[in-house]
């Protein structure tokens, strides 16, 4: 059983800077890859950023430039750091694993989230 705890949401000033940590209770290499989604209201979850087990980094138009996904193998954690945020940063944030099978499907587990809430 595959366990994920988003961390370090808060209230926070446009402009302004948060961190979240996603911790997980096995290895995070022995994921595929890592991402972070947010929830915002009245949208779908969307995809935020990604980090593989090779160290390769994707982003969201929306936090190119802004945010920075990075990772601590030997305390299992992932990190999401949000600068200059917005208002429409606004949303619960979840951490995902994902993990290929032999039978070339995935295996997606998900945090529970961190409420991000970001005033004007």
């Amino acid at each position: 059983q595959v366990q994920l705890v988003e961390s370090g949401g808060g209230l926070a000033q446009s402009g302004g800077s948060l961190r979240l940590t996603c911790t997980a209770s096995r290895s995070i290499l022995s994921f595929d890859a890592m991402n972070w989604y947010r929830q915002t209201p009245g949208k779908q979850r969307e995809w935020v950023a990604n980090i593989t087990v090779n160290s390769h980094v994707e982003y969201a138009d929306s936090a190119k430039g802004r945010f920075i996904i990075s990772r601590d193998y030997v305390a299992n954690e992932v990190y999401l750091l949000m600068n200059s945020l917005k208002p429409e940063d606004t949303g619960i944030y979840y951490c995902n694993a994902v993990r290929r099978r032999s039978d070339f499907g995935t295996s997606d587990y998900w945090g529970q989230g961190t409420q991000v809430t970001v005033s004007s």
